[in-house]
């Protein structure tokens, strides 16, 4: 029968997927672990399954179950409620709380309706009173596990797009990021111009990456223009070129963006860092579609589509005055809202595999694993940074690996391993008769802000940069904390 199955995959290259997944299923048995503390029903459950062609391994006790889990990831488990050392809803918080697609049985002597919801509450496929059947038990199981790969299957799919997006870079089978997927889907194939949102390291460069390389535009330029990382002075001339002699230092006429981006796609991040009167030249060269090289007066037609990004609200700072209303419309005509890391829980480990296998791929290792206890430790952690922290950290465990083949724990960076031991403040002591909370973090914050500008000289762009923050964000917070915190720091 799978002869024939190939056989027919030769021919429908459609096929081949489906063959693969067969061949997967009638080649690797699916792993089942029987806790039982009756050593003759234990047996006797074991000989049913393995003759049904399940590879199972066996407990007694739920001290036992628990270092075997911890052991190894297997695809079932089938659990007595009346355990010597626990009680089985133990077993299976545990077996749940590490591995989240494992297919739990619950088996009990005793009990009814309430103990059998409570276990399909916590997460178990089913719950048998002995004596039950063995071929219902194999079936249940059976059914459980093959769903849950066709569901892992189509997640891996549906994670990378398929075939409608070329970009097999994104990764993410979350609910948010799904919702991502399908607007990417719809907006790419437009002109319009869209607004990427989102906090650091979400990867916004890499959706508009992936809207231009699948627009009409995919055979021109894609430029991207990081307007945070650029001088305040010489944004304008960075994005619209300048002539000889324009400035001091202008040695050379120089092209900027736009016109490098005509025809294909120009990105420009952390727009929310330009000054007002940048912003008020690129809303003009917007409503133009021309631009005019700093120190000329000869005007360049351009032909681009706009994607903009942004790490901040974009209407708090058109309400403080800090960001043009006329231009944030001109940009936020397709809004597209990047969820942080710590809201797609779901994503860490796909996204961590797909790191480990980058990270060997670039460095010329052979190919690592991660061990279930250093991905729990990974999906434990908050990932302030966002993705960017967690391909960071993944490629420093890769480093760190030497010869193992598993990546472990204690191979992880310090603050991912004990985040609660990095801080940028001293501990905090709370008197008896408690603190004002709204205070303690005003000066906190305060005191993080003049610090920065003290080690920059004053310099607010630099200061923002050793804050993680925008610009425009540090000078809204000073703005806040009043004239007087920011006393003899007037410079740029």
């Amino acid at each position: 029968m799978l002869a024939q199955q190939v056989g027919t995959a030769r021919r429908n290259p459609l096929t081949v997927r489906t063959v693969q997944v067969a061949v997967m299923r009638q080649t690797v048995p699916p792993t089942v672990l029987v806790v039982e503390d009756d050593a003759e029903l234990r047996q006797i459950i074991t000989d049913s399954l393995e003759a049904r062609g399940f590879a199972v391994a066996q407990a007694l006790t739920a001290a036992d179950a628990c270092s075997r889990l911890e052991a190894f990831a297997y695809d079932g488990m089938v659990i007595d409620l009346g355990l010597p050392d626990a009680d089985g809803m133990d077993v299976l918080d545990e077996g749940l709380t590490r591995y989240p697609q494992l297919c739990c049985v619950v088996v009990t002597g005793w009990g009814g309706t309430e103990e059998a919801v409570r276990a399909i509450k916590r997460g178990a496929i089913d719950f048998m009173i002995k004596p039950f059947q063995l071929v219902q038990l194999a079936q249940v199981l059976q059914v459980g596990i093959n769903e849950r790969r066709l569901r892992s299957e189509n997640a891996q799919l549906h994670a990378q797009l398929g075939n409608r997006l070329s970009v097999s870079s994104i990764i993410g089978r979350s609910a948010a990021m799904q919702h991502v997927f399908s607007a990417l889907e719809l907006v790419s194939p437009m002109k319009s111009t869209v607004l990427v949102q989102g906090e650091s390291g979400t990867g916004k460069e890499l959706i508009a990456r992936t809207i231009h390389q699948n627009s009409p535009r995919r055979d021109h330029p894609f430029v991207a223009f990081n307007a945070a990382a650029v001088p305040e002075g010489l944004v304008e001339a960075e994005l619209f070129g300048h002539a000889k002699g324009a400035f001091t230092g202008a040695v050379n006429a120089r092209v900027g963006r736009f016109e490098l981006a005509d025809k294909g796609t120009l990105f420009i991040d952390e727009v929310a860092s330009m000054s007002l009167a940048v912003q008020a030249k690129l809303l003009r060269a917007l409503q133009e579609r021309e631009i005019e090289r700093v120190g000329e007066s000869r005007s360049f037609k351009f032909d681009i589509r706009l994607i903009a990004a942004t790490n901040v609200d974009l209407r708090k700072l058109v309400k403080d005055g800090l960001f043009r209303e006329d231009l944030f419309y001109r940009l936020n005509v397709v809004p597209i809202s990047l969820p942080p890391l710590r809201h797609r829980r779901e994503d860490i480990a796909l996204l961590a595999q797909h790191f480990v296998e980058k990270s060997c791929r670039h460095n010329g290792v052979p190919e690592r694993t991660i061990s279930q206890s250093a991905m729990r430790v990974l999906m434990d952690h908050g990932w302030p940074g966002n993705i960017r922290q967690l391909e960071n950290a993944i490629e420093y465990a890769v480093a760190v690996s030497g010869a193992s083949r598993e990546i472990v724990p204690a191979m992880l960076p310090e603050d991912i391993r004990h985040p609660e031991q990095v801080s940028a403040v001293g501990p905090v002591t709370i008197p008896e008769e408690g603190v004002d909370f709204q205070s303690v973090m005003a000066q906190i914050e305060r005191d993080l802000i003049l610090s920065g500008l003290q080690k920059t000289g004053g310099n607010k762009r630099q200061a923002a940069r050793l804050l993680n923050l925008s610009r425009t964000t540090l000078i809204d917070k000073l703005h806040r904390l009043g004239a007087t915190a920011v006393a003899g720091h007037s410079a740029a």
